[in-house]
C-alpha cells in the first residue's frame, strides 16, 4: 500500500506541476489582452484626436510630408526605433522586445484623395481638394495605437513588430517605392499584416484566404483591317459580351447585397463567387491598319482571365475573321490581394477566441469592384493578411463606405482596431 501510494503521488505531482504552467501560461494571456482593452480604453480619446488632426489636413499621394513628421513624433516619444523617407514619405517604426522570437510587420497607408466633395463632419479637411474619403486617417491612427498599446506590454512579449506607414496607395505607386528604397533591408519580417475601412458595421472585421476582391484586367484586340470593320467589331462585342455570367437584373450588381445575410459575402452560397463580369463599355478604336477593340474585365477566381484569352483565341481561330487577329492580351493589370490561407484562417480564429465569434467573420464571396490594394506588392515578398475593418452605424445614419460622396465613420471602430490588433499581434508573438 505504501508502495501503491508512493508511486500515484509520484505521478500526481508532474501533472499537477503541469496543469499549472499551463493555467499559468492561458492565465497571463488573458491578462495581456485585459491590459490591451484597458489601454485601448485609455488612449481612445487622443487617438480621435490625432484621426481628427488627420482628417482636417489630408495630404495627397506623394505630399504626406506633415503627415509623416506627426507620425515619426509619435513613434518616437514611443520610443520606438523610427526611419523616415522610404520611398517619399514612408516610415516605419520598429518595436524590439529584446527577446528573440517572430518578426511581424504591420502596416497602414497614410495618403489622402483628391476630390472636391464636401466634408460631411464638423472637422472638414483645410485642404482645398483634398479629403480623407477612404479612411486612412483611420488606418494611421489604428496603427498608432497597436504600437502604443504594445509598447506599453513589451516585457510580456518577444520578437519584433515593424510598423509601416506607406504613402502613395491611392495612386499604387507607395508600397513599391518602399520596396524599391530598400525597405527589406531595414526590415525582415516573416508575417504582413493591414486593414481596409468597409461599409460593414463598426465591431466587425473580416478576411478569407486568396483573394478578397474581384481580378481586373483590361484586355485588347488586334485585328488587321482590311475591309470595311463594322460586322468583326459587333462579332467581338458580343463575344466579350458573352463572357459575364450574371445577368444584369441581378441583385448582384446592388452593392447592399454584398452584407445580404442570404447572399452576401458571408453566406456560404453567396451569388458574389464563381463570376466573370463585364466592367466597361466595350471601346472599339479603328485606324487606316488596325481595328483595336478594348474592355475592363473582372472575375472572382484569377484563374478565369487567364482562361478567357485562351477561349477567345480559340473561338476567333474558328471563326471566318480567324486571320485578321493580329494579338490579344491584357494590357492593365492590378495586382491582386492574396492572402496566405494558414494565416487568414489563423487570425479569424485567435480574434474570435478573445472577442468572440461575432467578431471576426470570414467571407465565403469575393468583393467585384475589383479595387484591391497594393498592399498586395508586400504580400508578393511574405506572406500575409489584409483585413476589412467595419465603421458603419446604421442607427446613426453613418456608412463608411469608400470614396461615397457621404463617406463618414463611427469613430468607435479606432479603438476595436487597436484591441482586435493588438491582441492579435500578442498571439503571434506568443
Amino acid at each position: 500500500m505504501t508502495f501503491t501510494r508512493s508511486f500515484r503521488s509520484l505521478c500526481i505531482w508532474p501533472l499537477i506541476l503541469i496543469s499549472t504552467l499551463v493555467f499559468g501560461q492561458e492565465q497571463q494571456q488573458a491578462n495581456i489582452h485585459q491590459i490591451i482593452q484597458q489601454h485601448s480604453e485609455e488612449i481612445f480619446d487622443s487617438l480621435v484626436e490625432i484621426r481628427r488632426d488627420f482628417h482636417r489636413y489630408p495630404e495627397a499621394a506623394g505630399e504626406e510630408v506633415k503627415t509623416s513628421a506627426k507620425i515619426i513624433e509619435y513613434l518616437q516619444n514611443l520610443g520606438l526605433e523610427v526611419h523616415q523617407n522610404i520611398g517619399g514619405n514612408g516610415v516605419v517604426g520598429i518595436l524590439k522586445t529584446n527577446k528573440k522570437g517572430k518578426k511581424i510587420a504591420w502596416r497602414a497607408d497614410i495618403d489622402a484623395l483628391k476630390t472636391d466633395l464636401p466634408d460631411v463632419v464638423s472637422y472638414e479637411s483645410k485642404n482645398k481638394g483634398v479629403r480623407h474619403i477612404c479612411g486612412h486617417d483611420i488606418h494611421a491612427s489604428v496603427a498608432l495605437g497597436i504600437a502604443n498599446v504594445l509598447s506599453k506590454i513589451k516585457e510580456q512579449l518577444s520578437g519584433t513588430i515593424y510598423f509601416i506607414f506607406q504613402p502613395a496607395e491611392e495612386n499604387w505607386q507607395g508600397a513599391k517605392a518602399m520596396i524599391d528604397d530598400g525597405l527589406f533591408e531595414i526590415i525582415d519580417p516573416e508575417e504582413i499584416y493591414a486593414l481596409h475601412l468597409s461599409p460593414m458595421p463598426e465591431g466587425i472585421i473580416a478576411t478569407r484566404a486568396k483573394n478578397l476582391f474581384a481580378d481586373y484586367k483590361v484586355i485588347q484586340l488586334k485585328f488587321d483591317k482590311k475591309e470595311d470593320a463594322a460586322e468583326l467589331s459587333n462579332y467581338v462585342k458580343n463575344l466579350l459580351e458573352n463572357l459575364q455570367n450574371v445577368p444584369n437584373d441581378s441583385p448582384f450588381w446592388d452593392m447592399q447585397t454584398l452584407m445580404d445575410p442570404e447572399l452576401g459575402l458571408v453566406n456560404p452560397n453567396t451569388i458574389f463567387k464563381d463570376y466573370v463580369t463585364l466592367n466597361s463599355e466595350v471601346s472599339i478604336k479603328e485606324n487606316e491598319e488596325n481595328l483595336i477593340i478594348k474592355a475592363s474585365l473582372s472575375a472572382s477566381d484569377p484563374d478565369k482571365l487567364d482562361s478567357v484569352l485562351k477561349q477567345l483565341k480559340s473561338e476567333i481561330s474558328h471563326s471566318e475573321f480567324s486571320e485578321k487577329l493580329i494579338e490579344i492580351q491584357f494590357t492593365e493589370e492590378i495586382a491582386l490581394v492574396l492572402n496566405d490561407k494558414k494565416l487568414a484562417e489563423e487570425a479569424i480564429q485567435e480574434i474570435s477566441e478573445v472577442y468572440g465569434k461575432q467578431s471576426s467573420i470570414n467571407l465565403h464571396g469575393i468583393i467585384p469592384d475589383g479595387r484591391s490594394d497594393d498592399f498586395a506588392y508586400f504580400q508578393q515578398k511574405i506572406p500575409g493578411v489584409y483585413f476589412l475593418m467595419g465603421g458603419s452605424n446604421y442607427q446613426k445614419g453613418i456608412i463608411s463606405m469608400p470614396h461615397s460622396p457621404n463617406f463618414n465613420v463611427d469613430e468607435n471602430c479606432i479603438k476595436t482596431g487597436v484591441q482586435y490588433f493588438s491582441s492579435l499581434i500578442a498571439e503571434k508573438l506568443k
